[in-house]
């Protein structure tokens, strides 16, 4: 069977939109947000916890960077093909992906 993965969709884009991922994504960040507005002193501490992620995140893009740029087009086109085959093996077997997750 053929891979629903089209060229320029990447494996991560399709794992964010199941609705299981993105409805509990959703569920999360309205959480944290409620959590920050109702307690300043949590507020303060997410703040500096956010930054700290930013920074390692630049960090690693960063350190990655020369890896792939090494990696040829084609070698990164297989890997998300095969991220995509097995996505759609787990979308096949594990139809609970397509609810939300309070379904």
């Amino acid at each position: 069977p053929l891979s629903i993965c089209h060229v320029q969709e990447n494996v991560l884009q399709r794992v964010l939109q199941l609705p299981v991922v993105s409805s509990t994504c959703e569920s999360l960040q309205r959480k944290y947000s409620s959590t920050k507005e109702a307690h300043p002193l949590m507020a303060s501490v997410c703040e500096v916890y956010e930054r700290g992620v930013q920074g390692a995140g630049a960090l690693a893009m960063w350190g990655m960077e020369p890896v792939v740029r090494r990696l040829e087009p084609q070698t990164v086109a297989v890997a998300n093909n095969l991220a995509c085959r097995g996505l759609d093996h787990l979308e096949e077997k594990i139809p609970a992906l397509q609810y939300p997750v309070d379904k």
